[in-house]
């Protein structure tokens, strides 16, 4: 496999071969095998609990195979340490954020190998050789900016310029790496990832967005329960081909939307401002309806929602829902007063990831189920029993650790949280990021049944085709401020990228 008997070079850059893994009674890969290319731009297909996570954690070395082979240029390697595979030449785009909050982008990119003269860190040196990088990438970025000034999807740059600053990284791991990024940055990527593959380093790329992965990709290898199932080249396989391979299914319509959006104004958002972020703006939602708010990286749109849940407060404006003025308000006076939250970063925002499914459920309506103080297990666990059911979480039981759930089961986790408070607006910011087109199903289902019953539903996205299938209307900010207002019925999606630019 990895090298013939005369010892030339494997053709392969990367191959694996029957690599297994499990956690206990769980297992996550049963028969692993993988080709990459020099060169390729390859794409890791699978649904949430498919297996990727934990095969891209082997090969970086974060956890071990029970048995299988993994070997890189014919070569067979073993990593007990992600140090171990830097040194072999892989590097990672992780899906999930591990930024330092209080540092720089340059010293977040450069962490642990900072630059030194006389034994100290000559900052100098590497905020040049960041912004060096930088503009390699075309990533409009200030070296010394400290990363809590930055949003989700500008972290997720500084994430790309960390792994590509590892110079003899031959085999790139990209999970999700444009999850959190506009259609513009997308493009920007998208051109750094080429130029790699032209220099001939191999590009292992996963993304739950389809119309990304025909775009830039030249191959694909898809997992399903922990299997290898199929690969070939794209070029030979449609979209509706591929779902059903990652499904194991029929295919059916991408989006579930059946909602009926009335004339009555439920809410209504009279000139909310917020310094430059977000700049007068003023808009109604109907009952029934599915408002979809696009718009490109620091537009405005998540720090316009956090201004009506109250996370923060408008410099001038007010929200008005069922005859209720809120100006100045908490978040706990929103959730009284109908309106929940789904945040674009589950895991720093969404949920408390070292806490069971039971607790993350139920710590939106603790009050529901509490006498004298204390809450009752029996009503704690019944109501998980029934959220579980009801967004078909894949769970073993509600006292699993929610962190140890996948992607799209978290966010189902944190999507029965507010179906329990039952509320009338529902705000979502992003709420398929990094969540496989199974999962996404469920979730736009979820959307369309709780329109249909009066209800109403703001949502951001930076998915185009999302925001195109499941809005009813779709209002385009850009530079915090109000660029135009279209009709999903009869939008394109260049239409609507002409307003955010």
């Amino acid at each position: 496999m990895s090298q013939s008997a005369g010892g030339e070079q494997s053709a392969y850059l990367l191959e694996v071969s029957g690599v297994k893994k499990s956690f206990g009674s769980v297992v996550a890969l049963k028969n692993a095998e993988f080709c990459l290319r020099r060169g390729s731009i390859h794409a890791l297909c699978g649904g949430n609990g498919a297996g990727k996570s934990t095969f891209l954690s082997i090969l970086m070395g974060f956890v071990q195979p029970d048995s299988g082979d993994i070997f890189i240029n014919g070569k067979r390697c073993e990593f007990s340490h992600p140090k171990e595979a830097l040194a072999a030449g892989i590097a990672i785009v992780q899906q999930e954020l591990s930024t330092i909050a209080d540092l720089t982008v340059a010293e977040n990119i450069w962490l642990g190998r900072e630059p030194r003269r006389f034994g100290f860190v000559d900052f100098r040196r590497m905020n040049q050789q960041t912004a060096d990088l930088l503009a390699d990438l075309h990533f409009t970025l200030s070296p010394t900016e400290k990363m809590r000034n930055l949003s989700v999807a500008e972290q997720q740059l500084v994430e790309i310029a960390k792994a590509l600053s590892h110079a003899n990284a031959d085999i790139i791991i990209m999970d999700e790496p444009t999850s959190a990024i506009g259609e513009e940055d997308v493009q920007k990527i998208f051109q750094v990832i080429t130029r790699l593959a032209q220099k001939g380093k191999g590009i292992i790329y996963v993304s739950h967005r389809l119309a990304e992965i025909f775009q830039i990709a030249d191959s694909y290898t898809i997992f399903r329960d922990g299997s290898y199932i199929h690969e070939g080249l794209l070029s030979d396989i449609t979209r509706e081909q591929l779902i059903e391979h990652i499904i194991g299914g029929e295919f059916e319509n991408e989006f579930a939307k059946f909602n009926r959006p009335g004339d009555e104004v439920m809410m209504q958002v009279n000139n909310l401002s917020w310094g430059r972020k977000v700049r007068d703006i003023s808009l109604t939602l109907k009952r029934g309806e599915i408002l979809g708010i696009y718009g490109l990286v620091g537009s405005g749109r998540s720090e316009f929602l956090d201004l009506i849940f109250g996370i923060r407060h408008a410099d001038s404006g007010t929200v008005q829902l069922g005859g209720k003025t809120l100006a100045r308000h908490s978040p706990k006076e929103s959730i009284a007063s109908g309106i929940a939250y789904v945040t674009e970063d589950r895991k720093e925002t969404g949920l408390v990831l070292c806490r069971s499914v039971n607790e993350n459920i139920n710590i939106a309506s603790f009050q529901d189920i509490s006498r004298g103080g204390f809450i009752s297990d029996r009503r704690e666990q019944q109501r998980t029993r029934e959220m579980i059911q009801r967004f078909n979480v894949k769970t073993p039981d509600g006292d699993q650790l929610v962190g140890n759930l996948s992607g799209g089961n978290q966010q189902k986790v944190v999507l029965g949280r507010w179906a329990l408070v039952d509320p009338q607006v529902m705000l979502l910011d992003e709420p398929t990021r990094g969540i496989d087109v199974g999962a996404k199903k469920e979730i736009y289902r979820f959307m369309s049944e709780f329109a249909l019953k009066d209800r109403g539903i703001i949502m951001v996205s930076s998915e185009l085709s999302e925001i195109i299938g499941m809005s009813d209307r779709i209002l385009v900010f850009k530079d915090g401020a109000l660029a135009g207002e279209l009709s999903a019925d009869n939008v394109t999606q260049a239409e609507l990228m002409k307003l955010a630019v």
